[in-house]
């Protein structure tokens, strides 16, 4: 068995600890938090072992009365493998106690490509990742992107794709980002960031991006416009789409309108959190003119990167190849609407 560390127990954390512990190849080393918070409460209450990330913070959680397991030294040292869920910038500051102990590190997309040996997705290039010690799951916009983006260019070839984002304003947690009541050019100069970075798993792809911030908290949605080098119909692009398994074709009909109900039948369908794994694709907006595809996807910002972290792990320590990985992420985590 895998031992897999987690070192940032926040939204990514905890959900990636919960898919770790559901892979029948993988255990759960422990999980690695800064405070003892209502989210360092919940890791003690699911049994998780909890390790302190600053040595001097170990008397807080003493007077908390949350038991640790010692202090995220001892984890790391202990792991096979450590996935950070730090905030954007800490995983930098990280990886020299990662490489201190030898252990190999798979970061979030608020990290630097350049801290990393290679960016990752699953379904776009898992293979970059084998054998890596340091490998970054892209954001998960790019997540999003990389896999609409992935059977297309195999399929039809792809000459540019152009992508405008409309941007949650933050996590339902955030309560200190906005806008409240606005909606921001974000960034005002273009491209966003999310076509470079979408490039680190296609170096060759052809694509600029822009982005909308919005007042909202439940998911991303990406206006899509790909010129393709063949000129499919319609159907056959939806037919395609289809087989991918994270990839939620939404058939006309079921009344999902918008993000609030995609996230509604996620969480009816019993989902822990509520969380849409996959990319959820209005079926009704896939159109073609000529060579340009066009569609609507919304991007559940909190979850689609889990199943990217479970596959990286696999990828580096050449556990399982591409197929195999997915396929066995998808089924114990339930994921194929």
């Amino acid at each position: 068995m895998t031992r897999v560390a987690i070192n940032g127990y926040g939204t990514i954390g905890r959900r990636v600890a919960d898919a770790v512990v559901a892979q029948p190849d993988m255990e759960l080393a422990g999980v690695a938090k800064t405070r003892p918070n209502y989210e360092a409460e919940l890791a003690a209450r699911r049994g998780y072992p909890l390790y302190a990330a600053i040595e001097d913070r170990v008397p807080r959680f003493e007077e908390a009365g949350i038991d640790l397991a010692g202090t995220v030294d001892e984890l790391v040292d202990d792991a096979d493998i450590v996935v950070d869920a730090c905030p954007s910038g800490i995983g930098a500051e990280n990886k020299d106690l990662y490489e201190e102990y030898d252990t190999p590190a798979i970061y979030q997309g608020g990290e630097d490509a350049d801290l990393v040996d290679t960016s990752f997705n699953a379904r776009g290039n898992f293979e970059d990742a084998v054998d890596a010690d340091h490998v970054r799951v892209v954001s998960c916009n790019t997540t999003g992107l990389s896999r609409l983006l992935a059977p297309l260019r195999e399929e039809f070839g792809v000459e540019k794709a152009r992508v405008t984002l409309v941007r949650r304003g933050g996590d339902p947690a955030q309560s200190g980002r906005g806008p409240i009541n606005d909606i921001l050019p974000n960034p005002i100069t273009l491209p966003s960031h999310h076509g470079p970075d979408v490039k680190t798993i296609f170096p060759d792809l052809a694509i600029d991006t822009l982005g909308l911030k919005v007042p909202a908290t439940l998911m991303h949605t990406h206006s899509v416009n790909v010129t393709l080098d063949s000129e499919p119909s319609a159907d056959e692009v939806r037919d395609l789409l289809a087989e991918e398994s994270r990839l939620f074709m939404i058939r006309p009909g079921m009344g999902i309108d918008g993000a609030g109900k995609a996230l509604d039948y996620a969480d009816d369908l019993g989902r822990g959190r509520g969380d849409l794994f996959e990319n959820a694709v209005w079926s009704e907006s896939v159109s073609m003119e000529d060579r340009d595809l066009y569609l609507f996807q919304a991007i559940h910002q909190e979850s689609d990167v889990v199943p990217e972290n479970v596959d990286a792990v696999r990828a580096m320590l050449g556990l399982a190849d591409r197929d195999e990985s997915i396929a066995r992420t998808d089924e114990t985590l339930d994921i194929g609407l």
